[in-house]
């Protein structure tokens, strides 16, 4: 049932992109997309560059499967940091690196590094415990900031106290899940964090729900801004390219 409506509404919205969005305009969004990083394992490719260092995926199989570790070129045997599955990295001025990740059953975690200051670690100290444990991130360093806000705000603007090692940044865009009482209430949640202000927007999407998506088979992953039409942007494990409307919580339009 799930899959005849989804495919409904992929019919639904291609038509109505052919006009709304011609060839060149999707394709264009489609490259920003295609830059902005995502959860580890999965996107690990496409993580911000951390200086001196390179990202390592450790593969599917053995004691460190679906980890991607951080190390100098070619020490992937002695990393600084480690991450586990939805951990999505973002640059910050300076040479630092931000990551997001979820954190407990309700709850988004915020973190800085500096890799100045990561030292290395033996693989020993992860292995047999870190994939299976409910950490995400792994160092011998404490991170630079580090702060948390509730998965379950509200629909609306939040006031946070936002570290100032974040203030550079205009914003961060997160996407968690959201718990649904019943099929059609949104199963995420977008979450525009703008660290100078100290805000974030809590945007439901009430159009990924139960209904017409399979959860759990398919999830949002990436969320940016277009810097022309200022329209949030995005895409996710097996769901395509897509916009949203100006209000942020609709969808306007798929990008394929």
């Amino acid at each position: 049932m799930a899959r005849t409506l989804l495919s409904a509404l992929f019919i639904l919205e291609s038509t109505h992109m052919s006009e709304v969005i011609n060839d060149a305009e999707r394709y264009r969004l489609q490259q920003i997309i295609n830059k902005l990083a995502g959860p580890a394992p999965w996107y690990w490719k496409s993580f911000p560059s951390a200086k001196g260092f390179e990202w390592t995926y450790h593969g599917e199989e053995g004691p460190l499967a679906f980890l991607v570790t951080l190390n100098e070129p070619g020490k992937k045997h002695d990393p600084v940091l480690a991450l586990n599955t939805y951990c999505t990295p973002f640059a910050l001025p300076g040479g630092r690196f931000g990551i997001w990740s979820p954190e407990g059953r309700s709850m988004i975690r915020v973190v800085a590094f500096d890799p100045d200051k990561l030292i290395p670690f033996g693989m020993e100290e992860i292995v047999g415990w870190f994939k299976n444990s409910g950490d995400r991130i792994y160092s011998k360093v404490e991170p630079v900031a580090d702060f948390e806000f509730s998965a379950e705000l509200p629909e609306g603007t939040h006031e946070l106290q936002i570290p100032t090692e974040f203030h550079d940044i205009e914003e961060v865009g997160i996407i968690a899940a959201r718990k649904a009482m019943s099929s059609d209430e949104p199963a995420c949640a977008v979450f525009v964090l703008y660290p100078h202000a100290g805000l974030v927007q809590v945007l439901p999407q009430p159009w990924f729900n139960g209904n017409d998506f399979e959860v759990g088979k398919q999830w949002i992953t990436r969320i940016g801004r277009d810097p022309v039409s200022h329209r949030l942007i995005g895409d996710g494990v097996r769901i395509p390219g897509f916009r949203l409307t100006e209000n942020g919580k609709q969808l306007e339009s798929w990008l394929s």
